[in-house]
């Protein structure tokens, strides 16, 4: 019985596949390791990042006010960066006093 070479080539194509497969899967069971920061890491640098936003946004108004600056629409750009970035920043402030406030009404 003679195997066709359309059919020896399906079989191998199917190994390789295989093989990639268990690759990806025994790398999606490996378990993550510890992240590199934490939560407060991570939310005292957003802070910080929103606070040098609004920083660099009043800089900006004021070389504007001076007329030390005249480009008007980078100042816009930056004011609208900065505005977002503190309705994200109140907006998540909202979700967490939200959250605690539902946590201390928690009766155990």
């Amino acid at each position: 019985m003679m195997i066709s070479p359309l059919a020896l080539n399906a079989y191998k194509t199917a190994l390789s596949q295989t093989g990639a497969i268990d690759a990806t899967v025994s790398k999606s069971l490996t378990k993550p390791g510890a992240p590199a920061e934490g939560f407060g890491q991570m939310l005292t640098d957003s802070l910080s990042t929103v606070n040098n936003m609004q920083n660099e946004k009043n800089d900006m108004v004021e070389a504007f006010a001076a007329g030390k600056s005249q480009n008007v629409h980078e100042l816009m750009i930056n004011l609208q960066k900065a505005g977002m970035a503190m309705q994200m920043t109140t907006a998540v402030r909202g979700k967490v006093l939200e959250a605690y406030k539902e946590l201390v009404k928690m009766q155990f």
